[in-house]
């Protein structure tokens, strides 16, 4: 029997006839700020513009989407694209931090508020649209009050459905108001969808060669056939493309004990002091999971000042978080709090913080590869980044990862170890096809940044390179500390590079050379607006 179900998009309202169960989920109101890396990195939204993280486009503006710069693409396809893209590296603390006033907004309509990463937050509705006078009348309230925080900087888009898979995927519809599913709904305003929107990239790339294309594809499959061939997790995702579950198999709720506290004293008023305690309640918490066999996929975050004041936010993640996650979330919610605005940040030091695990499953471990997989090796590098967090701060722990780019101070760039995977790291292949510029191999072994020297000519006069890279004398002496000469016994170049000369503010043109002098000594120099730089050493 097929009931007729209701779909609004802000002031409109489809009418579905999709015959689906009666399923016992809870109604939730996910809110999604549009381009929030974008906005965060203070890349306007006039601009081309777009945040990379690993080397990759991880958002982009309207205006860079436009000139085809989208998600995935890496960094040398995007400029491309759009030579005049403003780049920038992604900063989650950054963005959280930035994301806070817009979740205490959202908190005063309802204080089970929870982050899923910054820019997007979940909250059950069903107390919330009792008080304010339903789902349309909460959701356009919540509008006008995030609207007035952006500023008229990007778009906040709402959605209302039954569970937080489906709320997030009505967020992401980009109505002209609020996309609300009505209570029963969901079913049919998946079964369009396309099967790659459940974010699960091993499951759907098995779902697509077997010929689903869309979520009601998977959905109309036999939960009995779909739990033998994929286990309880692709049980879950079935249940979520089915619009009937958005919780795991064996999720279960946790006893009491199993929170964490740590008093601090004296109170923590610094980011540097929070990852430091942020890292130790995830290692408690992480212990006291690892002996009952489970792991979250939710977790609250409690902290009190020490005039009385008490904070509490919620954080969910999709699958089980780790150590990293962990203090990954509760760093950014410390930062959020302690550089808050003086309206909502607290009016002293931190003198409690606490934990509490939630939606416990099954700490299934991980499966390594079939043809290796982590090494001893890698296993005590990671233990020593992790003791190195715990002692200085998990953002002043980082690793080397390639980023590419045309001078040796670009191609590589600096990144806190939470962020990436340690194990089996392997530098990329480099595209060695010449390029006109190009610096020959090998590149400089230390670098320096803002190091005058000077370098002239048999008269003394220092060495010109005109627009056409024509030199006005051969090198002869060079000096590094403004007081020793030493002669140039070797030189070679000028390897000109003119970089985004269209942007006057962001526009880059130099000579480079390479010098060896009299001692041996072989080092990268540039000249650029007729000033002489030393840009690294081999």
């Amino acid at each position: 029997m097929s009931a007729a179900k209701s779909i609004m998009f802000g002031q409109r309202s489809l009418l579905l006839t999709r015959s689906a169960p009666v399923v016992d989920i809870p109604r939730v109101l996910a809110l999604w700020v549009q381009d929030w890396p974008v906005v965060a990195a203070g890349i306007s939204a006039s601009e081309p513009g777009a945040v990379l993280h690993a080397n990759r486009v991880v958002a982009s503006s309207e205006a860079a989407r436009v000139m085809g710069v989208v998600r995935g693409i890496r960094r040398r396809e995007a400029q491309a694209r759009c030579p005049e893209l403003v780049l920038a590296e992604r900063d989650l603390a950054g963005e959280a931090r930035a994301f806070e006033p817009i979740a205490a907004a959202v908190e005063a309509f309802t204080p089970r508020l929870e982050l899923t990463q910054p820019g997007t937050c979940v909250f059950p509705t069903i107390g919330p649209s009792r008080y304010f006078g339903g789902d349309a009348s909460l959701a356009e309230q919540i509008l006008a009050a995030v609207d007035g925080l952006l500023d008229g900087r990007t778009t906040c888009h709402i959605g209302i459905a039954d569970g937080v898979f489906a709320a997030r995927l009505a967020a992401r519809v980009r109505a002209a108001g609020p996309c609300i599913i009505a209570p029963g709904a969901t079913p049919d305003f998946l079964a369009p969808l396309a099967i790659t929107t459940l974010d699960q990239p091993e499951l759907t790339t098995v779902l697509w060669r077997l010929g689903l294309r869309t979520l009601g594809d998977f959905a109309d499959l036999d939960p009995r056939d779909v739990l033998g061939r994929f286990d309880a997790a692709g049980l879950a995702a079935h249940k979520r493309a089915s619009g009937t579950s958005d919780r795991m198999v064996e999720v279960t709720e946790p006893p009491e004990d199993m929170a964490v506290a740590l008093s601090l004293e004296p109170p923590l008023d610094r980011i540097d002091q929070a990852a430091f305690a942020a890292r130790q309640l995830a290692l408690e918490l992480e212990a006291k999971l690892q002996r009952r066999g489970a792991a979250c996929s939710r977790m609250t975050i409690e902290a009190e000042s020490e005039h009385g004041e008490r904070f509490v936010r919620g954080w969910r993640h999709e699958g089980a978080l780790s150590v990293a996650a962990m203090t990954d979330r509760v760093r950014w919610q410390l930062d959020g709090w302690l550089n808050a605005s003086p309206s909502i940040r607290p009016s002293g030091g931190l003198s409690l913080l606490v934990l509490r695990p939630e939606d416990l499953i099954p700490a299934t471990g991980r499966q390594l590869g079939f043809w290796g997989g982590e090494t001893e090796a890698d296993q005590r590098v990671g233990r020593a980044v992790a003791r190195l967090e715990a002692l200085v701060g998990a953002d002043n722990v980082q690793v080397a990862e390639w980023r590419g780019g045309r001078e040796p101070d670009d191609q590589i760039c600096l990144l806190p170890a939470g962020t990436v995977e340690l194990g089996g790291r392997q530098l990329p292949l480099l595209d060695d096809r010449p390029w006109s510029g190009q610096l020959p191999a090998p590149s400089p072994v230390e670098l320096f940044a803002g190091r005058e020297i000077s370098v002239v000519d048999e008269a003394g006069k220092l060495v010109a390179v005109s627009g056409r890279g024509e030199l006005s004398a051969e090198p002869v002496r060079l000096c590094c500390d403004g007081q020793t000469w030493k002669r140039v016994v070797a030189w070679a170049g000028p390897w000109l590079l003119d970089e985004r000369w269209w942007d006057p503010d962001r526009a880059r043109r130099r000579a480079r050379f390479q010098l060896v002098d009299d001692d041996g000594h072989a080092m990268l120099a540039y000249v650029q607006q007729g000033r002489w730089w030393l840009a690294g050493t081999y």
